[in-house]
């Protein structure tokens, strides 16, 4: 948990799990194979993945076996696109909100998130390496 609490963590587990909800919902709505389908199914595959980081920090255990190095990085598209785009939807937002509350909550999750990926990824290089 390096920079991070484990009440950060926890905090950032629930936005998370949030996030993943309303992904959900969000998806069901566009018909298979267009675009805005595929964007949901990318964001929910990234956000499982980031919530099982969270709980791998929070728990000890290890999610690096049961993802491959390649979901890691196609997950760090989807959760840096997330940053950017509720970072600008924050800015349009009057403070003390809920909707500014509820991105403020998102961002700090995904703030944890992105570097656990950058840091998944380099521990399964490390495996790698030292396999070979």
């Amino acid at each position: 948990m390096d920079d991070f609490t484990k009440k950060d963590m926890e905090e950032a587990l629930l936005a998370i799990t949030s996030m993943i909800s309303k992904t959900e919902k969000a998806k069901g709505k566009f018909a298979q194979g267009t675009s805005q389908h595929t964007l949901q199914k990318n964001r929910l595959k990234a956000l499982n993945i980031a919530s099982a980081l969270i709980l791998k920090e929070l728990a000890e255990s290890d999610v690096l076996d049961y993802y491959k190095k390649e979901d890691f990085k196609k997950a760090l598209a989807p959760i840096a696109s997330l940053i950017r785009k509720s970072e600008k939807a924050q800015k349009k937002l009057a403070q003390g909100t809920w909707q500014q509350t509820m991105l403020s909550n998102n961002l700090k999750a995904l703030y944890i998130a992105s570097p656990l990926l950058t840091k998944a990824l380099s521990e399964i290089s490390t495996r790698k390496e030292q396999i070979e």
